[in-house]
């Protein structure tokens, strides 16, 4: 099964460690990242989408995403 997550922040570093913490976590990029303005808070906002194939499991959407095997 291939699990899917979106990952989202504020234009800063804190994002990009994010994004790296998913990779060295198994997780791989998916599709391109996205930059937007956030007109509430004047602040610009990224995006990116990751997957990560686990093992064959029943989905469950009350287990995080991070506790897939």
């Amino acid at each position: 099964m291939i699990i899917y997550r979106f990952l989202s922040g504020e234009d800063d570093s804190s994002f990009c460690h994010k994004v790296t913490k998913a990779l060295a976590e198994g997780w791989s990029l998916h599709g391109s990242p996205t930059y937007a303005y956030d007109a509430e808070t004047r602040k610009m906002r990224c995006g990116q989408a990751v997957t990560r194939v686990v093992s064959n499991q029943p989905y469950d959407p009350d287990k995080k995403l991070v506790d897939y095997a």
